[in-house]
C-alpha cells in the first residue's frame, strides 16, 4: 500500500512540474518573460530538466531577468546532468567561451560530446571543428572529418560549409574540387554568407564543366535530404 501511494505522489509531482512547464512555455512564446521565468523555475527546481535549460537560457539572454551568466551554468549543469542535449550544448558553449565558468576547452569537448552522441547536429557540427582546430584535443582532420559528415546529414549549414573547406584543401581526405563546391554550395543556399564567399573562390579555380558537376550533385543531394552524399 505505502508503495502505491508512493507511486501516487510521484506521479502528481511530475503532472504539477510539467503542467507548470507548459504554462511557462505558453507565456515564454507570448512574450510575458517574467511569468515565464517563474513558472519555469518552480519546475526546474523539482527536477524538470527542460524548465532547468531554459531557465539557464533566460539567465544567459536576460529575458525576464538580469543577464547572468553564473545562474544560466548552474541551471544548465542539472539538466545537461540528466542528459538533456540542448543543455549539454549550450553548457559546452560556456565552457568554450569562457562565460559563467573558466574557459575551459577539455570540458567544452566532453560536453559537446555527450550531446553529439544523442545525435545533436550543432554539437557534432562544432565538435569537428574543435578536432579540425585542435582545441582541447590534438588536432585530427579525421575526427574532424566523421563528426562534420554527420551533421551535414542533419542539414547543418556550418558543417557543410566546413566540410566543403576540407575538400578544397584536401584536409583528412583527397583534394576534391567538385566536392567542396558540392557542400559549400549546399551552405550557401541555407543563407551561410561565409559559405557564399568560398564559393566565389572555388569558381575562380574551376571550369564551368566542373562547377556543372558539382551543382548537379548539389541538386542530387538535397533530393536525398543530405543523406548518401559522401
Amino acid at each position: 500500500m505505502k508503495k502505491v501511494f508512493a507511486a501516487l505522489i510521484l506521479m502528481m509531482s511530475s503532472t504539477t512540474w510539467a503542467g507548470e512547464f507548459e504554462e511557462g512555455v505558453d507565456r515564454y512564446v507570448k512574450g510575458d518573460y517574467a511569468a515565464a521565468l517563474t513558472l519555469f523555475k518552480a519546475a526546474a527546481e523539482k527536477g524538470h530538466a527542460q524548465a532547468q535549460y531554459r531557465l539557464g537560457a533566460m539567465y544567459r539572454s536576460g529575458q525576464g531577468v538580469t543577464q547572468n551568466y553564473v545562474e544560466a551554468v548552474g541551471w544548465y549543469k542539472l539538466a545537461a546532468a540528466q542528459g538533456d542535449a540542448d543543455a549539454q550544448n549550450d553548457l559546452a558553449w560556456r565552457y568554450f567561451l569562457g562565460q559563467g565558468v573558466e574557459q575551459d576547452y577539455a570540458a567544452a569537448l566532453n560536453w559537446y560530446n555527450l550531446a553529439a552522441e544523442q545525435g545533436y547536429a550543432r554539437a557534432q557540427g562544432t565538435l569537428g571543428l574543435m578536432y579540425h582546430r585542435g582545441q582541447g584535443v590534438p588536432q585530427d582532420y579525421a575526427s574532424a572529418m566523421h563528426w562534420f559528415k554527420l551533421a551535414t546529414r542533419q542539414g547543418d549549414a556550418q558543417a557543410q560549409s566546413n566540410l566543403g573547406v576540407m575538400y578544397a584543401e584536401g584536409q583528412g581526405v583527397a583534394q576534391d574540387q567538385v566536392r567542396a563546391y558540392m557542400w559549400t554550395d549546399l551552405a550557401a543556399a541555407q543563407g551561410y554568407k561565409l559559405a557564399a564567399q568560398n564559393r566565389e573562390m572555388l569558381e575562380k579555380k574551376m571550369t564551368q564543366q566542373k562547377i556543372s558537376e558539382a551543382k548537379a550533385l548539389a541538386i542530387e543531394c538535397l533530393a536525398r535530404n543530405y543523406k548518401n552524399c559522401d
